[in-house]
């Protein structure tokens, strides 16, 4: 197998995982869909506010799987195959990414998919463990502050490639594959908290807690 056909594969593998739609599934094994409430968004954070925790926890964390556990084959496979540090980063990365883009744009439910936050933890995961942790704390501080899940989101994904940097330059071993992919992840969360950042301009964000 060629290096460009098993990056092809990985990522189309990547994709097909990512784009199975957890959120949507509960709502069904409720009897509504969740794209008519709440924010109408298929990921965790809606079907936690609309539907409670014991249908949002297992959500964020089967989204969270689904971008960690084919981001960890990935990894698996390429160090089997003795690839390079970069090639195996690469690989992993591109199977990470693609989960990210199955979840963000699902082809069982007409590209329209969630935010990618959870997926793009498990992907993180996977791939810098310290720096999900640093994200993780930024997440919870932010939202325990303001209360808003999409404000917490987006200083997490702001946080991803900081800490990547950070931790490339104390350890003198820098990683331009995964400092950009971070870099990227940060960008496309943000880009869909978009009509996120438009409420909360306006004033109409709602709260966590708050229907």
């Amino acid at each position: 197998m060629t290096v460009t056909l098993a990056l092809i594969l990985g990522a189309a593998g990547g994709y097909v995982v990512g784009a199975t739609p957890f959120g949507y599934l509960a709502g069904k094994l409720k009897g509504i869909d969740i794209r008519e409430h709440g924010s109408k968004n298929i990921g965790a954070t809606n079907v936690w506010r609309v539907m409670g925790r014991g249908f949002g926890l297992p959500v964020f964390l089967l989204d969270a799987l689904k971008g960690w556990l084919p981001t960890w084959l990935a990894l698996v496979w390429w160090t089997g195959q003795q690839a390079s540090i970069e090639l195996t980063t690469l690989g992993a990365m591109l199977t990470g990414f693609a989960s990210v883009l199955g979840h963000n744009y699902t082809f069982w439910l007409s590209g329209r998919g969630g935010k990618g936050v959870a997926t793009s933890a498990g992907v993180l995961l996977a791939l810098a463990p310290l720096v999900i942790g640093i994200a993780l704390v930024t997440w919870a501080t932010l939202f325990f502050v303001t209360r808003y899940s999409s404000v917490a989101s987006m200083g997490a994904a702001v946080a991803v490639p900081i800490t990547m940097a950070v931790q490339m330059a104390s350890s003198g071993a820098w990683n331009v594959i995964l400092l950009g992919f971070g870099i990227v992840l940060c960008v496309l969360t943000i880009y869909r908290h978009k009509a996120n950042i438009g409420r909360l301009m306006a004033g109409t964000e709602l709260k966590v807690g708050r229907k």
